[in-house]
């Protein structure tokens, strides 16, 4: 049995307001994974999780598909810019139903763990929404930042709560620009 050709990842590096940033996608411009240089190695490791030690193949690469770009272009201000961008990530199916819930979260809004898990239909799965927000690979995109505590405090988030205050309150901020519905798939 012939084992499949790796899949091949393309990585930037970009400085944004709030630290580096590692942008990765895959050859047909899906984002794959999203996160800050300092936790980089959480990133790999969530890769690996998801598609396998041998199962994937990671390329520096400049501003594949504009989707660095894109990124930095939300930093500045335009933070619909995010709503059209393609992913894609393995997963459960659970963990993809959540993931998808979150881009359905308006840019400048906040829900809690449960409201996402009633938003889902399983509103017992709280703890298991929680774990799949904090395994989602493509944070900032897939926005697991707008996730809070029940009683709406910032509760944790892999870039640090600094970041996710940072980013909420960035959202807030410029979302009255307009923002569109982000594909549901």
């Amino acid at each position: 049995m012939t084992m499949p050709p790796p899949l091949r990842l393309l990585m930037d590096r970009a400085p944004t307001p709030i630290g580096s940033m590692l942008v990765v996608c895959d050859e047909a411009g899906s984002l794959r994974a999203l996160d800050w240089e300092e936790y980089e190695p959480r990133m790999l490791r969530l890769l690996r999780l998801h598609y396998g030690v041998n199962g994937y193949v990671l390329e520096p690469a400049s501003d594949p598909f504009g989707r660095t770009t894109a990124m930095q272009t939300y930093l500045r201000g335009d933070v619909s810019v995010i709503d059209s961008l393609p992913v894609a990530t393995a997963g459960t199916p659970f963990q993809r139903e959540v993931w998808r819930a979150l881009r359905d979260i308006p840019a400048g809004a906040t829900t809690s763990y449960g409201q996402l898990a009633q938003r889902i239909g399983r509103p017992k799965a709280v703890r298991a929404v929680g774990m799949a927000n904090g395994a989602n690979p493509i944070g900032v995109v897939v926005p697991c930042h707008r996730v809070v505590g029940a009683n709406a405090s910032l509760t944790g988030y892999g870039g640090g709560l600094e970041r996710k205050q940072w980013l909420l309150d960035h959202e807030r901020r410029h979302a009255s620009r307009g923002t569109t519905r982000p594909p549901t798939r």
